[in-house]
């Protein structure tokens, strides 16, 4: 592993910015870096609603390029917003889920190889209920306009007929986070550009300064469209069986020659390549980290080996790929049958899960979990009791 103190400034911002779809204020991010006077801080947060899938494993495996450079990560896990958002959470179920979302996402970052000692978890309400936070909140509401309010909130906020004064309020509450973090940036997914531009102009209005935002693309689900956590057909839980995650690799959509809208394609290039990539950057093709999951390329795999197809020999043999364009490029020729690639990404993504998914033999998990989403434990019939014959006679002589 490259040492953070031999990084060039220059270099520390490319792996900040490597496989990011869009970065705005990168010129804040290279004054500090260039400045060297301080860490680079930033922050990627999410709100525990529905359970966590998959699509996850992008801002996760993101976060180890973060530490290599240098950065100073902070994970929030932002437990009002999760009630804000048209009562996605219900209040009496947020802390439990905050908590579930702790311990699966820590077990996901070091089954993947991020090292979760660098990081710092924030619970949002810790600072979100105090005095100050609250006033700056009226102070934005003060200047914020409905239609600015809703614009901003459009692609993260739940959209329903009659919107809620809850879902207007997010976008304050999301910008003001950067603030009270003490951060010089804000990660997360495409779909917050919105949010993210009206902190850049309503932050300066309350007299902080504006902070740079760096966005990965969204993950495709299995039917091709962007994985969500409400879409049981396009997510893999981080939960799901062996058996189950090979069921929807299986049923995905992946038409033999078609790269468009490909599920099974993309998520190789979103999640599992640089996975493979990050921890053959950080650490000897030997060593396992504690709670990190075993290699999905195989040991006979050449050196800088991304992703491995493993066919018998009358099928062509094994294939390895180190770059996403060579793979593509090899579906798209019909060299790469569906009939192998999904398998191929069932196993790797199995490997990477079994950490997470041993969860479920831990009684205390289990019972946070019931509590978190009691909806999703199987439902107790009820047995209705049968009246006995001597009863009805006796009641009909009475």
């Amino acid at each position: 592993m490259v040492q953070e103190d031999a990084l060039t400034p220059h270099k520390r911002y490319e792996l900040i910015t490597r496989g990011i779809e869009e970065v705005i204020g990168g010129d804040l991010i290279q004054k500090i870096l260039e400045e060297n006077e301080r860490p680079l801080k930033c922050y990627w947060g999410t709100a525990p609603t529905g359970r966590p899938h998959v699509g996850y494993l992008v801002p996760l495996t993101k976060l180890a390029d973060f530490l290599r450079a240098g950065v100073q990560v902070k994970v929030l896990f932002a437990d009002i917003h999760a009630f804000l958002d048209n009562m996605k959470a219900p209040i009496e179920l947020v802390k439990h889920r905050a908590e579930y979302y702790r311990q699966i996402l820590t077990c996901v970052m070091k089954s993947i190889g991020v090292p979760t000692d660098r990081l710092t978890f924030v619970l949002g309400s810790s600072y979100q209920l105090t005095e100050k936070y609250n006033f700056d909140v009226y102070r934005l509401a003060a200047m914020v306009t409905e239609h600015d309010a809703k614009k901003a909130g459009a692609e993260v906020v739940k959209q329903v007929a009659s919107p809620l004064l809850s879902g207007l309020l997010y976008p304050g509450l999301q910008a003001l986070d950067e603030q009270f973090l003490d951060v010089d940036f804000q990660f997360g997914g495409l779909d917050q550009r919105k949010i993210f531009m009206f902190a850049e102009q309503y932050l300066p209005k309350l007299g902080y300064m504006k902070r740079a935002h760096v966005m990965n693309g969204m993950v495709p689900g299995m039917n091709g469209s962007k994985m969500s956590s409400s879409d049981t057909d396009s997510k893999i839980d981080f939960l799901d069986s062996p058996s189950e995650v090979a069921k929807k690799i299986k049923a995905a959509y992946c038409m033999e020659g078609v790269v468009e809208e490909n599920g099974v394609l993309a998520f190789v290039g979103a999640v599992l390549m640089p996975i493979a990539r990050v921890r053959n950057e950080m650490m000897h093709k030997h060593t396992q980290l504690d709670g990190q999951s075993q290699s999905f390329i195989p040991e006979e795999a050449p050196e800088g080996t991304l992703f491995s197809i493993m066919r018998a020999d009358k099928f062509g043999g094994p294939l390895h790929y180190a770059s996403f364009d060579d793979l593509v490029r090899d579906f798209k020729e019909k060299k790469l049958h569906p009939a192998d690639l999904k398998p191929a990404v069932s196993s790797a993504l199995n490997k990477l899960l079994e950490p997470v998914q041993k969860m479920l033999a831990n009684e205390e998990f289990k019972k946070l979990k019931a509590l978190a989403y009691p909806e999703d434990e199987p439902k107790v019939k009820k047995v209705k009791e049968k009246k006995c014959a001597w009863k009805e006679v006796d009641s009909h002589i009475q």
